[in-house]
């Protein structure tokens, strides 16, 4: 097994490879990776390449999956789902630093489409050390009145040592088909860790509030 220093060399090699040819301008991806710099997140393939092309995007890949990625990437590593590398698959990329994450575009491509490509993250150190644990789902109110109200020190109050006091995230779904909130196209009042989640009725368009469900990522063994 290749040691860490081996690994980070091989990714920096890659870096390179891939600036030269494509021009890659990409800020954040000039620097060498010292080989103590972080810790990689899993894979990821959230789209594919049927309609417009593959996005791989930071914004949607930290909503779907809270907790698993840090906000501030350090550095993104991009392959099919084949394994091979986009400059051994010859797409054209038209996307790829830790910031935006990844994007193939078919209309950038000549005579084919974009492959279907995985993406992984690398995180400081900070990140890597830090244990998240899940809260189960909670679900205090409907939107039968003025709307959805999850408010966080009501639901520390009615569910005793099952929050911790100071979270690290918030993940809120509707409860009919389980749809991140963030992709619901609703607007909402509040949406913090320290207050928690509140849908209004009025600030809907022609319509009321979904009936949300809302977790806390809380560090392990804190409540």
């Amino acid at each position: 097994m290749a040691s860490s220093e081996e690994r980070v060399e091989d990714i920096n090699s890659r870096r390179d490879e891939r600036n030269r040819s494509t021009g890659s301008g990409d800020s954040g991806c000039h620097k060498d990776i010292p080989a103590d710099t972080g810790c990689w997140t899993e894979w990821f393939d959230r789209d594919d390449p049927t309609d417009t092309g593959d996005w791989e995007t930071l914004e949607n890949l930290y909503i779907e999956n809270p907790g698993k990625i840090c906000n501030e990437p350090v550095w993104i590593e991009a392959e099919t789902t084949s394994g091979r590398t986009p400059e051994s698959a010859g797409n054209v990329i038209a996307k790829y630093n830790p910031m935006s994450g990844f994007v193939c575009l078919n209309k950038d491509q000549k005579g084919c489409k974009c492959h279907d490509y995985k993406v992984r993250f690398m995180c400081p150190l900070e990140f890597c050390r830090q244990k998240v644990c899940w809260t189960q789902w909670f679900d205090r109110d409907t939107p039968n009145g003025l709307g959805d109200w999850e408010i966080f020190n009501n639901l520390r109050n009615e569910n005793p040592g099952e929050i911790c006091e100071s979270p690290l995230y918030i993940d809120v779904h509707s409860t009919n088909t389980n749809t991140p909130a963030d992709y619901t196209g609703q607007n909402f009042y509040k949406f913090s860790l320290t207050e928690g989640f509140v849908c209004r009725n009025r600030d809907q368009k022609g319509r009321r509030c979904l009936n949300y469900k809302i977790r806390f990522g809380c560090p392990c063994n804190v409540k």
